[in-house]
């Protein structure tokens, strides 16, 4: 599998219950919005989107950033459970 970095940008500050669902990824302040940060693979990205949805979060925008992992496998031992 392949993994790139995403960052996936809501709308607003998210609380404790949403940042446990994004266990994992680096979570920052973008002004009045939240960016998320992680390196996953395509079925992980359209996973982290499903909570976005099931959290009923707005989705501002999703980018691919450039990250030294782009195009190559991650080692199987840092793999997310």
């Amino acid at each position: 599998m392949f993994y790139h970095r995403y960052r996936i940008v809501v709308a607003g500050a998210i609380g404790e219950a949403s940042r446990q669902a994004f266990d994992g990824f680096k979570i920052d302040q973008l002004g009045a919005n939240t960016a998320l940060r992680a390196d996953l693979d395509q079925a992980a990205l359209f996973g982290a989107l499903s909570r976005v949805l099931a959290l009923g979060l707005e989705l501002i925008e999703v980018v691919q950033e450039d990250s030294d992992l782009a195009d190559r496998e991650r080692p199987s031992a840092a793999k997310p459970a």
